[in-house]
């Protein structure tokens, strides 16, 4: 019998490769509206993170959120998606 194979992902704040399941998944929708994705499965196209802040500095000082997006994003947008983050990871812990 084969083993399932487990998607992995890479996180864009530690470059580490992980299970897909352990990492939050970030979209960026037609709407130029980025958020995170809970089901990891919303349409647009998504990035990667660890679920600790660590990571989300990481991404946020090289720029690593926007790029992997191909998108602009500003300061505001990031305020909002770390609020966004920083509640979820609470609720995962």
């Amino acid at each position: 019998m084969r083993k399932k194979k487990i998607p992995m992902r890479r996180c864009v704040g530690c470059m580490e490769s992980k299970p897909k399941k352990e990492l939050i998944r970030i979209v960026a929708s037609d709407e130029d509206d980025v958020k995170i994705d809970e089901t990891g499965k919303a349409n647009g196209r998504g990035v990667y993170l660890c679920p600790n802040a660590d990571c989300f500095e990481k991404a946020k000082k090289k720029k690593a959120l926007g790029r992997g997006l191909k998108t602009e994003i500003d300061e505001q947008q990031l305020e909002r998606l770390y609020e966004e983050f920083s509640a979820y990871e609470r609720k995962d812990s």
